[in-house]
């Protein structure tokens, strides 16, 4: 058998993504801090572009148009080409990146000027620790249990390891404990939670004995709702041991929930959806972006007349591109979120001017549809990207759920029956709480929503909500 080796040519089509669209494909998923970091290192990498402190001003050279879309092609055969470029032409005091869309201004009401920083639980806790204490010891160690508390208020060291940290006896270290137990909010400084409700039914006026035995040894069988027995173990009425449980169900188990000391997340909206005079406006939120224009101090290098070495002038050509390419790519996402949020109008008006009870089912599929998109580049655009609206801040995710079917012959948003579900079980009667399965019926009667108990199980689970049994204290 003969080995040969021969030439053959063979024309064949194949989607091959280049540099550039792996770049826009990036920038359309970035949320909007992290688009604003891309831009900061693009701009420190690439000299080519510039930031503008502010909108720079019109000159008699610079077209009317939008220089983004007036971009030559730039490529052939997937690889990057700029020997045909006439770059005097193009680059001709035209490359200041201003947005082609343009949206009426509209004032904002700043309310980040009016927040100031609340007190954490140590604050709180250290100013009572210096007005209680005088003597230097002790307002030392009471510092250093309140520096170990968690969140929650609970002091999770030991006694003995912290008196040793210290260098303090133990007895010095428990006066400094039950000083801080003492403290507001009641029950803070406790080790675990039979400590903490303890502490909080001995800093009430009257005795509560049964109560405290309860605490003590019972909350597992107060969880199972067995009272009787309960009764029988402590030789008590039925009655009493309901009163009891009724008390400790009125405690706080974390006390320090309250003055949480963790700083608040503010989540910045990429969109706005104002009403303005009975319409409903899409408006891209711009502020703390940059504005971006290529260097004019680059654009002189790459003129016919600009005497400049070869490999210079081929750096040049190279940053020009990606520059070029990057402003393209911002203008591009801009472009898709805009579409994106009108679609949403479309399709979610009623719930922008009523509420989530004209929530509609949605899916990704319908709004590629709306704009000539990909499902793909839909998702991308939503992930990690905030609308405000007149019904509030929303994820643009939101809007995206399925149906849930209804006798009346329409689909109903399955985040408005969970929203149905939330309602009726917070106006409930607490002695007699709403079981999953009349809710199902209250459900179909009311609203004509055919849903199954496991998916109103679910969705209550959802709301971190607890069962029927659970939420009965009587």
């Amino acid at each position: 058998m003969a080995f040969e080796a021969k030439l053959s040519l063979r024309q064949m089509q194949r989607m091959v993504m280049t540099p550039m669209l792996q770049q826009a494909i990036h920038l359309l998923q970035l949320s909007r801090m992290e688009l604003l970091q891309a831009v900061r290192q693009e701009v420190e990498t690439n000299p080519v572009l510039e930031e503008l402190a502010e909108e720079p001003e019109e000159s008699d050279e610079t077209p009317a148009g939008n220089p983004v879309t007036e971009e030559p092609t730039v490529e052939r055969n997937g690889e990057g080409s700029t020997g045909e470029i006439d770059w005097d032409s193009y680059l001709q005091d035209a490359s200041d990146y201003r947005p082609s869309i343009q949206h009426e201004s509209v004032e904002r009401f700043d309310s980040e000027s009016l927040l100031t920083r609340s007190n954490s639980l140590q604050d709180h806790l250290l100013f009572q620790l210096h007005l209680t204490a005088k003597d230097q010891e002790l307002l030392s160690l009471g510092g250093l249990i309140i520096g170990e508390l968690d969140d929650n208020g609970y002091l999770r060291s030991g006694i003995e390891e912290l008196a040793s940290l210290a260098g303090a006896s133990l007895e010095s270290m428990e006066s400094a404990l039950r000083l801080v137990q003492g403290f507001d909010p009641a029950g803070v400084g406790a080790r675990d939670l039979h400590e903490c409700l303890v502490i909080q039914l001995r800093m009430r006026s009257e005795e509560h004995a049964v109560a405290e035995a309860i605490v003590g040894s019972f909350l597992q069988d107060v969880e199972r709702h067995r009272f009787g027995k309960i009764a029988t173990a402590l030789g008590v009425p039925l009655k009493e041991v309901q009163e009891a449980v009724a008390l400790i169900a009125s405690l706080e188990p974390k006390p320090g929930k309250n003055y949480s000391s963790e700083a608040p997340q503010y989540i910045t909206p990429d969109v706005y959806i104002l009403k303005i005079d009975g319409r409903l406006l899409v408006t891209l939120n711009e502020d703390g972006l940059p504005r971006l224009r290529v260097s004019r101090y680059y654009r002189q290098i790459l003129s016919k007349h600009a005497p400049a070495p070869r490999e210079a002038k081929g750096y040049v050509e190279e940053k020009m591109r990606s520059a070029l390419w990057f402003i393209r790519s911002i203008e591009q996402r801009k472009r898709t979120l805009i579409k994106v949020a009108e679609s949403l109008v479309k399709y979610q008006r009623d719930f922008f001017e009523h509420g989530i009870s004209s929530l509609k089912p949605l899916t990704l599929r319908q709004v590629a549809d709306d704009v000539s998109m990909h499902e793909s580049t839909i998702s991308r655009v939503t992930t990690n990207k905030y609308v405000q609206t007149p019904q509030g801040l929303f994820g643009l995710k939101y809007f995206f759920h399925r149906g849930v079917p209804s006798t009346v012959g329409e689909v109903v948003s399955s985040r408005r029956v969970r929203d149905l579900v939330r309602r009726y079980l917070t106006a409930e009667d607490s002695s007699k709480p709403l079981s999953d399965q009349k809710i199902v019926e209250m459900l179909a009667k009311v609203h004509g929503v055919e849903i199954a108990r496991r998916t109103v199980a679910k969705y209550r689970g959802q709301l971190k909500i607890p069962s029927s049994n659970q939420r009965r204290y009587v």
